[in-house]
């Protein structure tokens, strides 16, 4: 069960933490403390039995002082604008951590995507790009997908975009459909780059992932992916949960046949042993992998996770009272800001083949994803041997030097 909503406070309080390991000081955090801009916008959309229902849109703009900002924009259910300004930051985290020239955005709209019509859907999406045409553009604000939004969406946007403004920008928008100048490995790169992480980090530790029990939260595209390449690697993944169920199996799931069962059933319950989602977590597992969205390990749960390495392939999965609950027990945490660096690389990789009009080939964008992803872990876990810390501390302590040097050198205006 996913705990009740961020905390601005907790995350300042890790990055108060963080500052005896870095360059930055208290007056220097002042930057960082508040979102460049959070706008909210009114959304009327007309349903398919002709009313008028209004539905609430946010956009936070965290920092640009490494280059213009991109974040995703999700459709869920209780989105606020305090959400929204918590995983900006984080997002400008990731971006100073993967070393790319981007700031952290986050927008999003409180809906719930699944009682739609694709016609309102379409409508709803439209309007909140509409409303943010004057603050978007390819130097200025990126558009990503996230939870509840998908290529198609993306497409609208940009579609949406192109019409108010007379122009053909279709690095507005990331994530887009590939023959609209999307980029090969958008749905794999979060996913892959957990995988990828997560087994330096046990090869770090002299362990292997060859046999490691591995259990998965949450078996959407990043889910399965990293289920996917864990298993490539030799992990033995015995559990999954999507929303509707969880499955089971000591002897190791069948990916593939239950990726076709989920097409078909359109839940992983019922292909193997029927168990809960929260029990996915608690098993003894030798690594536990968080793929649903924030919250999903807190006070109220963290004293049941049995777990050796709990990972993050989605944002702030695990909330900060549960992290210090967790590394106090002995549980390694492999923090979101290095695993799931795959999503901000592969959409900053997009965003990059837009700008050039020139596009890779599939092997080349995975490879360029592995490099940075590898380069970033490296400087990580550099950052952590120098400063003695946990990986969370160290890759924090990492993106504010980083974001430190480029406001330094850019200075205070006026």
């Amino acid at each position: 069960m996913r705990a009740s909503g961020l905390n601005w406070q907790g995350l300042m309080e890790q990055l108060q933490q963080a500052l005896p390991h870095c360059e930055v000081t208290d007056q220097s955090l002042a930057y960082f403390k508040y979102p460049k801009r959070t706008v909210s916008v009114n959304l009327p959309v007309r349903m398919d039995d002709g009313r008028i229902r209004v539905f609430k849109g946010y956009r936070t703009v965290h920092s640009t002082s490494r280059g213009p900002s991109m974040g995703g924009v999700r459709l869920r259910e209780g989105v606020s604008a305090h959400e929204c300004e918590v995983l900006a930051a984080i997002t400008t985290l990731k971006t100073a951590v993967a070393d790319l020239p981007l700031g952290g955005a986050k927008g999003g709209v409180d809906v719930d995507p699944g009682s739609l019509s694709p016609h309102e859907l379409e409508g709803l999406t439209r309007r909140y790009t509409s409303e943010l045409v004057e603050l978007i553009g390819h130097n200025e604000d990126i558009l990503a997908p996230d939870v509840g939004s998908d290529a198609q969406m993306m497409a609208w946007m940009l579609d949406t975009y192109a019409e108010n403004t007379g122009t053909t920008s279709n690095g507005v928008v990331v994530g887009k459909p590939i023959p609209l100048g999307g980029s090969y490995g958008s749905k794999d790169a979060r996913g892959r780059s957990a995988a990828l992480v997560t087994a330096r980090v046990l090869d770090t530790a002299g362990e292997s992932l060859s046999r490691a029990r591995v259990a998965v939260y949450g078996f959407g595209d990043v889910g399965r992916n990293a289920a996917q390449t864990l298993a490539a690697q030799g992990a033995l993944v015995i559990a999954v949960s999507d929303q509707n169920g969880a499955t089971f199996a000591s002897a190791g799931l069948d990916l593939g046949a239950l990726a076709e069962w989920r097409e078909n059933k359109g839940t992983v319950a019922g292909f193997a042993t029927d168990i809960t989602p929260d029990e996915v977590t608690e098993l003894d597992v030798d690594v536990l992998m968080l793929a649903y969205d924030y919250g999903t390990i807190h006070a109220g749960n963290a004293h049941a996770i049995r777990a050796r390495y709990v990972a993050e392939a989605t944002n702030r999965a695990v909330l900060p009272e549960a992290e210090r609950f967790l590394i106090e027990n002995g549980v390694k945490v492999i923090p979101d800001l290095i695993a799931s660096i795959g999503g901000v690389i592969v959409n900053y990789l997009e965003w990059v083949q837009d700008a050039s009009n020139f596009f890779w080939l599939e092997d080349e964008i995975l490879a360029a994803i592995d490099l940075r992803v590898n380069a970033a872990l490296d400087a990580v876990l550099a950052t952590q041997r120098t400063s003695q810390t946990d990986l969370r501390t160290a890759a924090y302590a990492l993106a504010l030097n980083r974001l430190h040097s480029a406001t330094v050198m850019r200075g205070v205006y006026p």
